[in-house]
């Protein structure tokens, strides 16, 4: 009987199964005779997955709904109802933004541009004023010394007051041309002051000093206010050319709405029979009232605008010219009597005298008996009948003047230079005009005419620039109004046709 084997190596077979099993990382093999193991579990594949699509935008979705939406008629209707909204919104938006810049522009031609071009005809009027009344004090005495001198101190104290004006306008060449006025104006002040001491004392260097100064006065002070004139003027123009224009960007718009409507309109027909779709009617009506007013409106300020500039801007203009060479032809005839024909040009001729038939003869033409460049210009652009009425009173006193000039001239060229400035300036009592045959109560007359027809023509422009921006008045609020009620009545009447499909 054979004894049972009781410990030692397990079989060689048995030993390697174990070692290979315990190797690949499963569970020890029980000793045989024991409980059996169970057979390794391998962990299975997983199946392969399809990837889920990307999760689409919301506005992607939005254009498929309305992509879906528009081939339904409902959808259809939904997208006219709000075109057409839209269309009518910019149309007032459009609207109110064109008028409020052209109603912005006409409000500057009244209140800001023309003034300050009236400023600065005034501050130029006034320093050849103050330059005629200086040289008129040289040649008077009594009475009409002081005269002079008062209106002297008024021309200065005047200049300074509507350069404060002048310097509110803050363009380039403007503020330039005030800044040199400024300085320039002590200057030639002072030099009149120490004129009029040397005139005073009986010292010739008065006549001297007075050149001087009225060589400051006319080539450079005069210059800078000729430059002012000319930079208010250009803004006066571009204000004018910002007010008028029409507003054809609105107009277009307005068409386009009445024709989308209309279209809108026929097709609501065709498809219902229906003759007349109550909101598209109102807000047709409303287009076609807002685009009526725009051109009503902008035709009315348009006119009314450009009667302003020929009225108020360009007689005045003409005037003011012409006045201004009265002025200039005054203080040259004054200062050929102050150097008493001593200051020649290079023809050998008086000088001032022939700056004085320059200046003259622009405005009385060369014979001195009629109209020259200046006011045949202001003639044909005048047209109140005030204006006018001036006009041939300066021209009758122009001839006044010419006839009392050839006197003046007579007695000079026989060196009675006395007789001569009596003849210039008058006698000693300046204010009774009615036995005063001087050169001076002639000029005073022709002053006075041309500044009632400037104030005449002026008065036309006020007038004029204001009808036209009354005419715009309203137009930006109410057009904005009747577009939003367009957009409702379109959208009403839109709403109408969709309830029928609920």
């Amino acid at each position: 009987m054979a004894q049972r084997r009781t410990g030692g190596a397990a079989p060689p077979g048995r030993a390697g199964a174990v070692g290979a099993v315990e190797a690949e990382g499963y569970a020890p093999v029980p000793p045989q005779g024991g409980p059996v193991a169970s057979a390794p579990v391998v962990p299975a594949t997983p199946p392969a997955t399809t990837p889920a699509p990307p999760r689409r935008t919301a506005l992607a979705e939005g254009l498929d709904r309305l992509r879906h939406g528009a081939g339904t008629e409902p959808g259809r209707l939904r997208l006219i109802g709000a075109g057409l909204a839209l269309l009518l919104l910019a149309f007032g938006a459009a609207s109110a933004w064109q008028v409020s810049g052209r109603a912005a522009a006409a409000h500057d031609v009244l209140h800001v541009s023309e003034p300050q071009v009236n400023t600065s005809a005034l501050i130029y009027g006034e320093l050849a004023a103050a330059d005629t009344a200086a040289t008129t004090e040289f040649l008077s005495t009594g009475e009409a010394r002081t005269d002079a001198r008062e209106r002297y101190t008024n021309s200065v104290a005047a200049v300074s007051e509507n350069l404060a004006g002048a310097a509110a306008d803050k363009t380039a060449g403007s503020t330039h041309a005030v800044e040199r006025i400024n300085r320039q104006l002590p200057l030639y002040t002072a030099q009149i002051d120490t004129a009029r001491v040397y005139n005073r004392s009986g010292v010739p260097l008065g006549g001297a000093w007075l050149r001087q100064a009225s060589g400051v006065m006319q080539d450079t002070t005069l210059v800078q206010a000729t430059r002012l004139r000319e930079a208010e003027s250009e803004q006066l123009a571009s204000d004018y050319a910002a007010a008028t224009p029409y507003p054809w960007i609105a107009i277009v718009l307005g068409v386009l709405v009445l024709a989308a409507l209309g279209g809108a309109q026929y097709r609501d027909y065709r498809r219902t029979h229906r003759i007349l779709n109550r909101g598209l009617v109102a807000a047709a009506t409303a287009a076609l009232a807002l685009l009526a007013w725009i051109v009503a409106g902008h035709g009315v300020a348009r006119a009314d605008l450009r009667d302003s500039r020929k009225s108020g801007v360009a007689s005045v203009t003409a005037l003011t010219d012409a006045r201004i060479a009265a002025l200039q032809a005054r203080a040259n005839e004054n200062l050929s009597m102050v150097n008493r024909g001593a200051v020649l040009d290079k023809n050998g001729d008086d000088l001032y005298e022939a700056h004085f038939q320059q200046r003259f003869g622009q405005l009385a033409g060369t014979d001195g008996d009629g109209r020259g460049e200046l006011l045949l210009r202001a003639e044909k652009l005048i047209v109140s009948d005030t204006g006018r009425e001036a006009l041939d009173g300066a021209v009758a006193e122009l001839k006044q003047w010419s006839a009392r000039h050839t006197n003046v001239r007579d007695k000079a060229d026989a060196s009675e230079y006395a007789e001569a400035a009596r003849l210039v300036v008058g006698g000693e009592d300046p204010r009774a005009k009615e036995n005063n045959t001087s050169t001076d109560a002639a000029f005073q007359k022709v002053d006075d005419a041309l500044g009632k027809a400037i104030a005449a023509e002026r008065a036309d422009f006020i007038e004029a620039a204001r009808s036209g921006v009354d005419a715009f008045s309203g137009l930006a609020i109410g057009g904005g109004a009747l577009a939003v009620l367009g957009a409702f009545g379109a959208l009403m009447g839109v709403g109408r046709r969709l309830s029928e499909y609920r």
